[in-house]
């Protein structure tokens, strides 16, 4: 007896051109240039977009446990299917912090009860992400994709050989926020031209790449598979690439806002407060440099969700952090595809196909792989209005601009898990 299949037509595969694509049982049975439907089958006419591997984000803040006014799991999840992501890797900066099995049930118990898609959590590197105790590796080998105390920087030398010689035993991911929370000095936006003229204190790029610096050097000598969290500066960028070169086990991840503005963008709103903060224009060339030969490996939202009041306090004394899950393929297909500064393919690769290599998450778009699917208008123009989100988090610096490029329709595991009515 045969099953009913759900026969994807008339649109075009990103780097195969037009073929259809028939999924069974949340998995894709074919792709072909034409596949005969029976009378049961259910047809998505994607007629006049392009087909691609769903979307990855490895970095986002769900915000549950511990802060569910700013985000939650569902939320979250629910705007992450509208940006065009299946899959979504959640930080441990939470209460409790996943840190051991039992704390991390927590989050997972709510993940399980709320998502709407994949959420695959970190586990934090330390104890309570305090920096002091290494958490127990092996215990959450295979319950989580990878270890980080995002948010804050490993501090000591020590801890961080320790981290990675652990981590090698059981061949898992090390994912750093680098940050020397010596060379701070309480800024809170880059130490460039802006600050020097509205009298900000500055985040100097020492305190991001002199800690990359040392990781790379530790990944390196006991070959841990490392990765760069929301990389921002040209010097970072410089060490990545040599790294690669010589063999280092090491990737890293950039933001889309840090693609398209620098330090000299900001306003005196916290739409503009990050951390990483905005750098320079130089940064922001050695970056797009970057994802052009392949030593930044993918592109992540940061997803940092704040409640209002949060981000209510000007530059200097509001959160850090903003939105960027229902905005990141909009970004970037308006800022570098429609500008000729990388092709789709390698957007494609960059918010897709190479997340999932690194951190070993499934999916494709052959037969046999899982039907995590998006379809995207490429040409679709539309305002930005982030009252219309889904996340409950609201700031964005893209608020009220115009886009070209959105998402048309989510499949996760072969179902629908989101529509644009405005296709």
């Amino acid at each position: 007896m045969s099953k009913t299949k759900t026969i994807i037509k008339n649109g075009s595969v990103v780097g195969a051109g037009n073929k259809e694509i028939a999924i069974i049982d949340s998995r894709i049975a074919e792709v072909a240039d034409k596949i005969e439907a029976g009378a049961e089958d259910r047809i998505i006419d994607a007629s006049g977009l392009t087909i691609a591997p769903a979307f990855v984000d490895v970095h986002v803040h769900l915000r549950e446990p511990g802060f569910g006014y700013k985000e939650r799991i569902e939320t979250g999840t629910m705007a992450a299917a509208r940006g065009g992501y299946t899959t979504v890797c959640p930080m441990p900066n939470l209460n409790p912090v996943p840190d051991s099995v039992e704390n991390l049930k927590v989050q997972q118990d709510i993940i399980d009860r709320d998502a709407k898609i994949e959420v695959l959590p970190y586990a934090a590197i330390t104890i309570g992400r305090k920096g002091e105790e290494l958490v127990d590796i092996a215990s959450l080998v295979g319950k989580v994709c990878a270890f980080s105390d995002d948010g804050s920087g490993v501090q000591h030398d020590s801890m961080m050989e320790r981290a990675m010689s652990e981590a090698v035993k059981y061949d898992q991911l090390i994912a750093a926020h680098c940050e020397v929370e010596e060379l701070l000095f309480g800024g809170y936006i880059h130490d460039g031209e802006y600050a020097r003229e509205h009298g900000h204190r500055g985040i100097c790029s020492k305190s991001e790449w002199e800690q990359v610096r040392r990781d790379i050097e530790i990944a390196e000598r006991l070959g841990c598979r490392y990765h760069v969290c929301h990389i921002s500066t040209k010097e970072t960028v410089e060490l990545i690439r040599q790294a690669k070169a010589r063999g280092v086990k090491v990737t890293c991840e950039t933001g889309p806002h840090y693609l398209i503005f620098t330090d000299m963008d900001l306003q005196e709103d916290a739409r503009w407060k990050m951390n990483p903060p905005l750098r320079s224009v130089e940064d922001r060339a050695a970056l797009i440099e970057g994802i052009k030969d392949g030593t930044i490996d993918m592109i992540a939202t940061d997803h940092a969700p704040h409640s209002i009041e949060e981000k209510s306090r000007g530059l200097k004394d509001s959160a850090m952090g903003i939105v960027g899950l229902e905005t990141a393929f909009a970004a970037m297909n308006t800022h570098l595809v429609k500008t000729g500064v990388i092709t789709l393919e390698r957007l494609v690769e960059l918010m897709s196909i190479n997340p999932r290599k690194v951190f070993r998450i499934e999916g494709g778009i052959n037969p046999g792989d899982r039907a995590d699917i998006v379809l995207l208008n490429t040409e679709r123009e539309w305002r930005v209005d982030s009252s219309k989100f889904f996340s409950l988090g609201k700031i964005t610096m893209f608020d009220g601009r115009e886009m070209v490029g959105d998402v048309a329709m989510t499949i996760h595991r072969g179902e629908v898990v989101y529509e644009n009515n405005n296709k």
